[in-house]
């Protein structure tokens, strides 16, 4: 088949979560034999991967994007007088408007897939054009690949924020719930990673399309985001490490608040009953009040900005903790974590749709005095660290890889 695949990202490197997933799709379709047409944005440091693309796409094309705290008020600003959601505003460029909508106009696409939200407006024609998808052509199906249902994200976001910017959010929540929904409704097929996530999508559609619901939901098909449990081998921890390890994309709000949470409100209280723990955050793009709190913490919290190689740094550790209060979809870093058989203290929110048990391969708690007890237990429990470690292992391996989750993509495009 012939797929145009159109991406937010340069799916690579494969180290973040959204990279992960779109990285192991493209793989997986490209084993199976299906031409791909890829079109990405393209950052400035993103152009020396571009050519590793083209290992698995046939076609690669790079549309330049550039970001700036400036562009994103004017584009917050615009969203208010379009009524379209800000994340679509941001990226509707007519660089790719422009490129997508002439290979549509050439035909010769089986299926054309957006990855991620924002690129979902690329195959809607935009101000009554009609695309013609070449003459006597059949148009391709489109398939939204939905990462997570973003109107939940927006929705959490909003409850976690000062009182002056909650109205602000809620109306943002509101437009992306609408646009989701209509999504679901126009496009052939909609990919969920989480079985949650496609009832938050069918909750959008039963509010902007109410008796919609059965046929909607036959085209959502859910398929876990998976991970190359081949590359991601076991790590050998140090023992007796009283080093607590996070991780994340710290430039991607929810990761930032989560991780922000944990150092702020629940850190203090495991060093008040285990003065020896230490806190090591990585991650791209730190905010200022993370380095902040290392400026003020030496030897105690580090921040390391982005680091090419996590292995080191992981056997230093004792234990990984992945707090998430707001989010949708799979949590990756839980998903690798379990991989390279890390222990893992976790929140109900980080866990949703990943099939762990607490207490068994990872352990879920969620108030701050509940977190610091979990992680001061698990510091001092050598054996209680061996068994999440083995189990978690065991789950990756079973049920999260990619070359058996992926297997389920032969359903939908086919």
């Amino acid at each position: 088949m012939r797929i145009l695949f159109l991406t937010q990202i340069v799916p690579f490197p494969p180290d973040s979560g959204p990279k992960i997933k779109t990285w192991h799709v493209l793989c997986y379709l490209a084993e199976q034999g299906h031409d791909i047409t890829l079109a990405s944005f393209v950052r400035p440091d993103e152009e020396r991967f571009v050519p590793e693309l083209k290992r698995v796409c046939a076609q690669v094309h790079a549309v330049p994007i550039r970001r700036s705290r400036l562009k994103d008020v004017f584009y917050m600003v615009s969203s208010q007088i379009s009524g379209r959601p800000f994340l679509i505003e941001r990226d509707d460029l007519s660089g790719m408007r422009s490129l997508v909508e002439g290979m549509l106009d050439r035909g010769g696409f089986d299926y054309a897939l957006a990855d991620q939200l924002s690129m979902t407006q690329f195959l809607i024609p935009k101000h009554g054009r009609k695309q013609t998808h070449g003459d006597l052509l059949q148009p391709p199906q489109r398939i939204f690949d939905a990462h997570n249902a973003v109107w939940t994200i927006v929705e959490r976001m909003r409850q976690a924020t000062p009182w002056f910017m909650r109205p602000m959010l809620q109306l943002e929540a509101q437009r992306v719930k609408r646009y989701e929904a209509k999504l679901v409704l126009d496009f052939e097929h909609t990919l969920a990673v989480t079985s949650i996530d496609k009832k938050d999508l069918m909750d959008a559609v039963r509010e902007v399309a109410p008796g919609t619901e059965q046929d909607c939901a036959q085209k959502i098909t859910v398929i876990p985001i998976a991970v190359d449990t081949a590359r991601l081998a076991p790590v050998q921890r140090q023992a007796g490490s009283t080093n607590i390890l996070t991780l994340g994309t710290l430039h991607y709000p929810p990761n930032a608040d989560g991780i922000r949470w944990f150092a702020n409100e629940v850190f203090p209280c495991i060093i008040r009953q285990l003065p020896e723990a230490t806190l090591t955050i990585l991650g791209k793009n730190p905010p200022s009040d993370f380095l902040k709190m290392a400026e003020d913490n030496p030897g105690i919290i580090t921040v390391t900005g982005y680091v090419q190689e996590l292995t080191p740094y992981l056997q230093q550790a004792a234990l990984m903790v992945i707090p998430v209060r707001a989010g949708s979809g799979m949590r990756v870093r839980i998903l690798e974590a379990l991989a390279l058989a890390m222990p893992i203290v976790t929140t109900t929110v980080g866990l949703e749709g990943i099939e762990a048990r607490n207490g068994e391969e990872v352990l879920v708690t969620d108030t701050p005095d509940d977190f610091a007890a979990a992680v001061i237990r698990l510091m001092g429990d050598g054996d209680l660290q061996m068994k999440l470690a083995q189990s978690g292992r065991r789950l990756a391996e079973d049920t999260y890889d990619w070359r058996v989750v992926l297997k389920k993509l032969d359903q939908v495009i086919k």
